[in-house]
C-alpha cells in the first residue's frame, strides 16, 4: 500500500467519527384508531326518596362510598304514627267482618224464607242488600289495612339496585317531605366513558369495537363502545359514543379523559422512534448506503405504538435506517456500523 493509499484510509477512518446502529423498517399489524375524549358517568343512576310525608328520619344506615345490594336498608323515619295508624285500621278491619258476619246471618236466612210468607219481600231484599254492603265494607276495611301496611314498609329507605352511593342527602333527625332525594347511587357501580369523536368517524364506529382511555396515573381502561348517539352536535360538530367500561376498574366519575376507539387493524411500515428527526417542522430519517455515508431523508409520518412511528411515504422498504443519533449527523456524513442491521 503506497504512503498516499494509507493516508487516505486514515483519514476517512477518522472522519467517520459517529458509530451508529442501524434497523430495516418493520412490517406491522396496527390497529386504525379514532382520537376521543370526554367525561367519565355513571352509566345509570337511581334515587332512594322518601315516599312518606311528614316523618322524622331516625337512623343512617349508609354513607358516600358504600357498596350496597337491591332492597338493603340505608335509612329509617319515626313510624310510631304509622305503626298507630295501622292498629286502627286493623280495627276497623275486625269491625267491619263482624258486621258481615252477622249480614250474613240474616241473609241466609232471608233465602230460606223466600217464598214461604214469613217475612216480606222488602226485608229479605234489606237482609241480602246489608249483606253486600257489608261484604264492600270488609273489602275497603282490608284496603285501608293493606295501604298502611305498606306505608309502614315505607318507612324504611331502601336501595333500589346494587350500586356505590355517591350522595347522601339525608339527615338525622330532619323532617322529610314525600319525593324528597335521600341517597343517589351508581347502578351495579358501572362507570361509562362518554366520548366524544369528530363527525367524519361516526360511520365506522359500531357496538362492540374495542376502546382505550389513558387514565391517571398513567393507567389505562379497556372497554367496549355500547351505543353510537343517533345525531351529531350542530355547536361542535362531534358525535358522542358511549364506552362501557368493567366493573373492576372503579375509575373516578366525573374525570375528563382521552383516549382511542380502535376501528381495525392495518398494516404499517415502522422504525423507531428514536430515529426521527424534526428539523424546521420536517420530519427526517437518516439511512446509510453501502458506501457507509448517511443520507438524510424526508418522510411523512402516521401512527405511534410502543416507541415506533409509522412512515407513510418517503423510505424504501429495504433500506437501513440509523436507529438512534441522526440529530447529530449532517446529509452525506460518514458513519460507522455498528453489528449487522436487524
Amino acid at each position: 500500500m503506497s504512503a498516499c493509499q494509507g493516508a487516505a484510509l486514515a483519514q476517512q477512518s477518522s472522519a467517520a467519527a459517529l458509530t451508529v446502529t442501524v434497523e430495516k423498517p418493520a412490517e406491522r399489524q396496527w390497529p386504525e384508531t379514532v382520537p376521543a375524549s370526554g367525561w367519565l358517568k355513571p352509566w345509570h343512576e337511581a334515587i332512594s326518596a322518601a315516599e312518606v310525608n311528614g316523618l322524622r328520619i331516625t337512623d343512617v344506615l349508609v354513607d358516600v362510598g358504600s357498596v350496597v345490594t337491591k332492597g338493603q336498608p340505608l335509612a329509617r323515619l319515626a313510624d310510631d304514627a304509622v305503626r298507630a295508624d295501622l292498629r286502627k285500621e286493623e280495627a276497623s278491619l275486625a269491625t267491619a267482618k263482624a258486621e258481615l258476619a252477622k249480614a250474613e246471618t240474616n241473609a241466609e236466612r232471608a233465602r230460606k224464607m223466600k217464598g214461604t210468607g214469613v217475612l216480606s219481600d222488602e226485608k229479605i231484599i234489606e237482609y241480602l242488600s246489608t249483606e253486600q254492603t257489608a261484604i264492600a265494607g270488609v273489602e275497603s276495611a282490608e284496603a285501608f289495612v293493606d295501604g298502611q301496611r305498606i306505608k309502614l314498609s315505607q318507612t324504611t329507605i331502601v336501595a333500589v339496585d346494587d350500586g356505590l352511593i355517591t350522595s347522601r342527602s339525608a339527615q338525622l333527625g330532619a323532617v322529610v317531605a314525600s319525593g324528597t332525594e335521600l341517597f343517589r347511587l351508581v347502578r351495579q357501580q358501572r362507570v361509562e366513558w362518554q366520548a366524544e369523536v369528530s363527525a367524519r368517524y361516526r360511520p365506522f364506529i359500531k357496538e362492540g369495537l374495542a376502546a382505550t382511555i389513558h387514565g391517571p396515573g398513567g393507567q389505562q381502561i379497556k372497554g367496549t363502545v355500547r351505543l353510537v348517539a343517533p345525531t351529531v352536535s350542530a355547536d361542535t360538530g362531534r358525535a358522542l359514543v358511549y364506552i362501557s367500561l368493567p366493573a373492576e376498574a372503579h375509575p373516578p366519575i366525573g374525570l375528563y379523559a382521552t383516549g382511542q376507539i380502535e376501528l381495525g387493524t392495518e398494516a404499517a411500515l415502522t422504525v423507531p422512534e428514536t430515529a426521527l428527526s424534526v428539523r424546521d417542522g420536517l420530519n427526517y430519517l437518516f439511512t446509510v448506503g453501502g458506501d457507509k455515508r448517511a443520507t438524510r431523508v424526508r418522510v411523512e409520518t402516521g401512527r405511534r405504538n410502543d416507541g415506533e412511528v409509522e412512515i407513510l411515504s418517503g423510505l424504501n422498504r429495504l433500506a437501513k435506517v440509523v436507529a438512534t443519533g441522526g440529530a447529530f449527523l449532517s446529509d452525506g456524513a460518514l458513519v460507522r456500523v455498528e453489528g449487522k442491521a436487524r
